[in-house]
């Protein structure tokens, strides 16, 4: 993504993530508090984290066949609260840049049926034009036509 070229998104991108560090630290507060939040929103992403993590790095090692040690349950929990917030920060940042694309594709389409309203208009006004000057040199033949058919003036 292209930030920089947007100086309003990445404020705004700023200011969200900001506003969005305090909902992800409430959260995470009451997931440290709350049995069920803890055992069923953080233990089993942050298990499964921490799994993929060691196993790739066993894999990078060489190690292939080692067995990986889950986390203790005040470990997991505090890294499922914080994957938790990081992902409630990643997706209010995300919404953001969403919405952001979508308003700026609809000034965009905004503009482009404007100019094609405009571009109508010019071409409408350019046909009655042309039928006026056809309409205009039909009758300066008319009456080219009829100064050539009168009789010619006596000279005196």
């Amino acid at each position: 993504m292209v930030v920089g070229a947007f100086p309003l998104a990445k404020l705004l991108y700023l200011g969200v993530r900001q506003l969005s560090k305090p909902v992800a630290n409430r959260i995470k507060a009451g997931a440290r508090r709350s049995d069920f939040f803890k055992n069923y929103i953080c233990l089993p992403p942050a298990q499964a984290y921490h799994w993929v993590e060691m196993r790739t790095k066993m894999r990078m090692m060489g190690f292939k066949g080692s067995t990986i040690k889950p986390l203790n349950e005040e470990a997991a929990a505090e890294l499922g609260a914080e994957l938790l917030g990081e992902a409630i920060v990643f997706l209010i940042g995300g919404g953001c840049m969403v919405l952001e694309y979508s308003r700026q594709a609809a000034n965009s389409r905004r503009k482009e049926e404007e100019l094609a309203e405009t571009l109508n208009g010019l071409q409408t006004q350019l046909g009655e034009l042309a039928l006026a000057t056809e309409t205009l040199d039909a009758q300066i033949r008319e009456v080219n036509r009829l100064l050539l058919s009168l009789p010619a003036a006596p000279s005196k």
